[in-house]
């Protein structure tokens, strides 16, 4: 399989696949987690001792579609090895071989990659390893073209990224790229959208993507009462945070049928300092 960063040529070629009529055969579970680095001081929540109970924490959900955040290349071996129903996919956000990845899974019974790639989000989002405005950091996305077929070859993109925790212009502005590179290149395709967003629903870059219902967030269709459990940055500490900064969203072509905030842990031990978010959906026929 040829891996390729220019996504717009990529997505051009989507703008001319039309998606397949009828509903689908079976439900898409997905998964949005940050497993925080490998390598962190986290004592003892350091990965050696809780890499047992992430990998537990996702094959009891079973996810489909999986993205994953500050995944090092390490941990992605370890979830590649264990769980040998997935392909992974994933690559460094800067120039270091070792550096952080937002990384897919996929069940490789089901989906058949088409094409797959990564942008960086910045004023040049072929440039490998680019940063603008006020981002930290390098920020991606890592995306894949899939067929699905248990669901007579319908096509889907799924995509992953992880925004700035420092720049709110890098946030908006990721946003913004990312809006507008689906609007130009694959609206007339299925959009499951994971991430660490850094931010809440009530921040300028999530009305940017749900605007005009642009795309939907999964867990607030089902739960629209805002709560004090929404969190889903605890720092081991099993407490939510203030802000839901984990999200799952989609386009039309999905139904929320379950979303939730997983809470899995084991004694005081908890999986990764983010609770994982994950959704059942059912594709929209209409």
């Amino acid at each position: 399989m040829r891996i390729s960063v220019r996504f717009l040529s990529v997505m051009l070629a989507f703008g001319m696949v039309a998606g397949a009529s009828g509903a689908m055969a079976d439900d898409l579970k997905v998964m949005s987690f940050n497993v925080r680095y490998g390598t962190a001081d986290d004592g003892k929540d350091a990965w050696p001792l809780r890499k047992e109970l992430v990998l537990k924490t996702i094959q009891d959900f079973g996810p489909d579609l999986l993205g994953t955040q500050e995944t090092l290349p390490m941990q992605a071996d370890y979830l590649r090895d264990k769980m040998p129903n997935y392909e992974y996919l994933g690559w460094s956000r800067d120039s270091s071989a070792d550096g952080e990845q937002c990384g897919i899974l996929y069940r490789k019974d089901r989906f058949e990659v088409i094409q797959s790639g990564q942008f960086w989000l910045s004023e040049t989002p072929d440039e490998k390893f680019s940063k603008s405005w006020d981002s930290s950091l390098p920020r991606v996305v890592t995306w894949c073209h899939l067929k699905d077929r248990k669901n007579g070859d319908r096509e889907l993109v799924f995509a992953n990224t992880h925004f700035d925790h420092r720049g709110e212009t890098a946030r908006q502005q990721s946003a913004k790229l990312i809006r507008r590179r689906i609007a130009e290149h694959v609206a007339s395709l299925p959009i499951v959208l994971t991430g660490d967003f850094n931010c809440g629903d009530d921040s300028v870059a999530f009305r940017e993507l749900t605007g005009d219902m642009f795309l939907k967030d999964t867990y607030r269709s089902l739960h629209p009462q805002k709560s004090a459990e929404d969190g889903t940055f605890h720092g081991f500490s099993g407490k939510p945070g203030e802000a839901r900064i984990d999200w799952i969203l989609t386009t039309k072509h999905f139904e929320a049928k379950a979303a939730t905030i997983m809470h899995d842990h084991e004694g005081e031990r908890y999986p990764s300092d983010h609770f994982p978010v994950s959704v059942e959906l059912k594709f929209n026929a209409e």
